[in-house]
């Protein structure tokens, strides 16, 4: 007999037999199946199982888990602190149903950032982490958002080559403003390395951005946001970025670092398959307004948005991925198939692993998120583990 769905809850409960959801609208690369099945052995999704405890999802979405490329903290800790600070902010996360998270570095001195590159390349090692991305020091002062300006330098390609020596095989992306000297042999260096060169925080022309992809850049760190604005004489990186069928676009979708507008451009010019949503958050994720430290410099969050308290910058976001979601399908009005894509399928192909999570195919991990007919989030399993568990009061 199958189990009704439950309220919700939170767990980490581990399972010993086969379990089968039936009923729910499972968002599969082929497309929607409405009435579908998912079975979960161990902790990979099966083909089938003889026998399993059965729950009924009936009218509520089944997608894959969430991967995040971009993301700073959340939980009240951030990933620029201690081990016990970024397991509490990726526990935050994968409650909003963030079940593979690459862990963001701010601005800092080189020699913190090559100690925190140690640290979280041990919890990239232990399954906690998808690896690291350096967004910064090397990035344009001119577009330095949420950054330290006293701490920001060129990308040397030996200072870069430092940082992913200390990462230990775990870096995945570099953000660089690639017009700086030392940007394009960086940005080749990494791309010798098999790290992801991403273009951001950028003053670069639109001749120098064509250069820096020509050079191996395949990422537009939180595209439209810290670089300069379309125009029809000086297109800049923007567009660029967009015509490039080897790149792949950064969005924040919290309704603030973005018009809706701008949204529906990158979507038309870089098409479904090359758009990965972003949170881009930052400690206060999960928790609400207040003060915070986005690495040395202080930010007041207010009705949600974080602004530097100094010059007012947006300094990150407080987004979640479910809520990404959510905003994409009833208010962007997107596919639920495209919106898919941009949160799983996408980043997982990006970050080259694809064969293990990012779909609900046999074989992956059982990386699944239960949603209702609102696209409200009402469960969560990590590797065959409710992590929300949807039939826990």
């Amino acid at each position: 007999m199958a189990t009704p769905l439950g309220a919700r809850g939170t767990a980490q409960r581990p399972t010993t037999r086969p379990q089968v959801l039936i009923g729910a609208r499972v968002v599969l690369p082929t497309g929607t199946v409405p009435d579908g099945r998912v079975t979960i052995d161990g902790t990979k999704i099966a083909a089938e199982a003889p026998h399993g405890d059965v729950l009924d999802v009936t009218g509520h979405w089944l997608v894959p888990g969430f991967i995040d490329l971009h993301n700073h903290g959340g939980g009240g800790a951030s990933f620029s602190g201690t081990a016990e600070d970024v397991l509490k902010a990726i526990h935050t996360h994968r409650l909003h149903g963030t079940t593979t998270l690459v862990a963001s570095t701010v601005t800092d001195e080189m020699d913190f950032l090559v100690r925190q590159a140690g640290l979280l390349s041990e919890l990239a090692e232990q399954g906690d982490l998808a690896g690291i991305h350096f967004e910064g020091p090397f990035i344009s002062p001119c577009r330095k958002g949420a950054h330290s300006e006293a701490l920001l330098r060129d990308p040397d390609p030996a200072e870069v080559r430092k940082l992913i020596d200390a990462a230990r095989g775990r870096a995945s992306m570099v953000t660089l403003a690639t017009e700086l000297p030392g940007g394009l042999d960086s940005v080749r260096l990494l791309a010798e390395h098999g790290v992801i060169a991403a273009v951001g925080h950028t003053d670069a022309t639109y001749e120098q951005t064509v250069q820096a992809i020509e050079a191996g850049a395949t990422v537009a760190t939180h595209l439209f946001n810290a670089m300069p604005p379309l125009g029809h004489r000086s297109p800049g990186p923007i567009a660029a970025l967009l015509e490039d069928e080897r790149v792949t676009v950064e969005l924040i979708n919290d309704g603030t670092h973005l018009h809706p507008a701008a949204l529906e451009l990158a979507f038309r010019h870089a098409g479904p398959g090359r758009v990965a949503f972003i949170t881009d958050a930052m400690d206060a994720a999960g928790i609400g307004d207040g003060r915070y430290l986005l690495g040395p410099l202080e930010v007041e969050v207010s009705e949600g948005v974080a602004r530097l308290v100094e010059g007012g910058s947006i300094a990150g976001s407080t987004l979640t991925q479910d809520r990404a979601f959510q905003r994409a399908v009833t208010i962007d009005r997107l596919p639920v198939e495209d919106v898919v894509a941009a949160l799983s399928a996408n980043p997982a192909r990006l970050l080259g692993i694809d064969d293990r999570v990012g779909s609900l195919e046999p074989g992956k991990d059982a990386d699944l998120v239960l949603l209702d007919e609102n696209f409200e989030l009402k469960g969560v399993m990590r590797k065959g583990d409710w992590v929300v568990d949807p039939q826990l009061a």
